[in-house]
Parts: structure tokens; C-alpha cells; sequence
């Protein structure tokens, strides 16, 4: 008989090596994927890890994809904390470069500083009140956060369709589904040849850790997430705190969406958050809910899919198939967590009870 225990300790020495043994797997299954293809494993390999550190240019390109990664994970971070599940970064992106965008295409009057500063709060309002929908509707009537958050997605999604295709199409875009590109005023000055989202992205990780280790409204979400009752006995406003959580974790999803249309897309369109949302949920997850670690993890997320585009383009291999080895390594790598947290015990045969009752007899 096999059955699945919850593990009561793993040390770090051990927790390393079920990571390590997934990360070595993973490449191996994934090698002979590539050796179906009539390619080099170690070739594909060594070029993966080039098209994404290999150059400046594509270090740039990876920080780049990487940025969006972390802003996001962090806000959804703060939502797990508490055990609410938000599934819904993704819509959350796209209603905050909504938001921004909005201001963008109406406010280019302003001067560079301000406009760019009133798209951020417009990014932070448009993702924290898209969140605030099933924040609310699970405050109030306990609904399951996880289906509304991801049906919100779509929603959100076919709205950006609806103002790309149709009441914001560019009439100078000559029929062609597109709004209207940002003034210079709107886009998100550079620093180091990457623009300054890297430097946000690094306050709100210093930000998001001292809020959810050092602050009161911090303390009373890590208790909630930990017990309702043990709130509620602690005087904790349970429905306050869910609202002002989930605003705050939606309001960073909004403000990464801000960053991709300003400084990346540079204008709204319905490709901007490209998975982001949902990739964030792996990272974060990963992460073990550390600011600090998640840097780390994400980097190395967008160093594979950096890699993997470079790939397609240097070997000719299709975009499913370098999508594929993405998906087999991190197959493995979540994987590797189900391990650390369980352990999987194999016992001897168990006799059916009639059948052990009647031998007893």
C-alpha cells in the first residue's frame, strides 16, 4: 500500500538535494526531448543559458522580463500570506495599465514627473479595485476567492479587446487593431540601459518585507492567514484587514501592468501581461513567500524563458517545442516542493477487514 504523509521537519541539507536531484531530472528528461529533434542536448543547453547571459544586450532582456515577475509576485505575496488565494494577478495587471494608460492618452499635458507619478497611482487603483471585487464578495459572504479571482481575468482581458479593437483604435493605425502609442512624456525614463521599473521592483522587495516582518497591519495578516479564529480572538477586524490586503496585493499588480505599458509596450494592448500573472503564482510559491528569495527565483525564470526564445532562433526549433522543455523543467522543479513538504511510504499488503475478522475467529 502506498499512502502520502506530511513531513514533520526537512533540513536545508536535504531540502538541496530533492532540489538539486529535480533541476538534474528535469535536464535529462528534457535531453531527450532535444534528441528527438536531431539536436545536441548540452549544445541546446549551452546556448539556452547564452541567449540569456551571454551579451549585455541580453542580460538587459532578461532583467527586463524579470521585473514584471518579481512587482507582481510580490503583491501576490502578501495574498497568500493570508491564505487568500488570488489567482487574479493577471486581470489585476491588465486593469492597472488600463488605468494608467487612461491617464497617458488624456493627461500628456502634464509634465513628464507628474504624469508619470499620476500613472502609478492610477496603476495601484486600477489593480487594487479589481481585487477588492472578490476581496469583498469572500469578506462578506466567505465565496471561493480562487474561482472569482480567475474568472476576473477574462474579464478584464476582454475589456483591454474591447478598447483595442473598437472605442480606442488609433484612427491613424489605418484599420489596424492598435490604440495609440504614448508621448514621450508617458514612457518610464532608463537607467543603465533598463528602465527604472528595476529600481521599484528593489524598494517595494525591501517595502513588501519590512510591511509583512516589521508592521502591525503585517502582523494581523500573517495571523489571519494562520487561523481566523486566533484573529477574531485577537481582536483583528477580519474584514478590514482581508480588503486593505488584497487592495495592497492588487495595487502592485496594477502598478507592474503601469511599468509594462509605460516603459515595455508603450502603449495598452491585450498581449501586455504575456502570463505574467500566472507565472507569478509558480515564483511566488517558490519563493516560499520571502521577498528576498523570490529576486532570486524570478531571475532564474526569466533567464529559462529569455533562454528559450533565443533558442528558437539560433537551432530553428519551434516555439511549442522550446516552450516544452520550459514546461518539463518546471514540471520537475514544482515537483521537487511536493517532496519537501510530503514523503511518500510504502507498507506491506493490507488484508481486507472481513477477510481478517473471519481469520481471527
Amino acid at each position: 500500500m502506498i499512502r502520502i504523509a506530511k513531513r514533520a521537519d526537512v533540513g536545508k541539507r536535504e531540502k538541496v538535494l530533492i532540489r538539486t536531484v529535480s533541476i538534474a531530472l528535469a535536464l535529462l528528461s528534457a535531453g531527450f526531448l532535444i534528441l528527438l529533434i536531431d539536436l545536441n542536448p548540452l549544445a541546446v543547453y549551452r546556448a539556452m543559458f547564452e541567449g540569456a547571459v551571454g551579451t549585455p544586450y541580453r542580460i538587459r532582456e532578461t532583467i527586463i522580463k524579470a521585473i514584471p515577475l518579481i512587482i507582481t509576485s510580490l503583491g501576490i505575496t502578501i495574498a497568500f500570506k493570508m491564505k487568500f488565494w488570488n489567482i487574479g494577478a493577471e486581470g489585476q495587471i491588465m486593469m492597472g495599465a488600463f488605468s494608467a494608460s487612461y491617464v497617458a492618452l488624456n493627461w500628456n499635458f502634464l509634465p513628464r514627473p507628474i504624469l508619470l507619478l499620476t500613472m502609478a497611482v492610477a496603476g495601484v487603483i486600477g489593480g487594487g479595485l479589481w481585487a477588492l471585487i472578490p476581496a469583498f464578495l469572500k469578506a462578506k459572504w466567505s465565496t471561493n476567492e480562487t474561482i472569482v479571482t480567475l474568472m476576473l481575468n477574462y474579464v478584464a482581458i476582454k475589456w483591454v479587446t474591447f478598447l483595442q479593437f473598437q472605442a480606442w483604435k488609433d484612427p491613424a493605425a489605418l484599420g489596424f487593431p492598435k490604440i495609440a502609442g504614448f508621448s514621450p512624456e508617458a514612457i518610464l525614463p532608463s537607467l543603465f540601459g533598463i528602465h527604472i521599473g528595476w529600481i521599484i521592483a528593489l524598494v517595494l522587495v525591501f517595502a513588501v518585507h519590512l510591511f509583512m516582518n516589521k508592521s502591525k497591519k503585517g502582523f494581523e495578516i500573517a495571523v489571519l492567514g494562520e487561523s481566523e479564529n486566533t484573529a477574531r480572538y485577537a481582536g483583528i477586524d477580519i474584514f478590514k484587514t482581508i480588503l486593505v490586503a488584497i487592495f495592497i496585493s492588487g495595487g502592485i499588480a496594477g502598478l507592474s501592468g503601469m511599468i509594462q505599458v509605460s516603459a515595455v509596450a508603450r502603449t495598452l494592448s491585450v498581449e501586455l501581461s504575456a502570463g505574467v500573472g500566472f507565472t507569478a503564482i509558480i515564483t511566488t510559491w517558490l519563493s516560499g513567500l520571502k521577498p528576498f528569495v523570490l529576486v532570486a527565483v524570478a531571475l532564474l525564470f526569466a533567464v529559462m524563458k529569455q533562454g528559450g526564445a533565443y533558442i528558437q532562433s539560433a537551432f530553428g526549433i519551434p516555439s511549442a517545442a522550446a516552450q516544452l522543455l520550459e514546461a518539463l523543467i518546471l514540471f520537475f522543479v514544482l515537483g521537487s516542493e511536493f517532496f519537501i513538504q510530503y514523503k511518500v511510504i510504502i507498507t506491506g499488503k493490507i488484508k481486507n477487514n472481513t477477510l481478517a475478522d473471519k481469520e481471527e475467529k
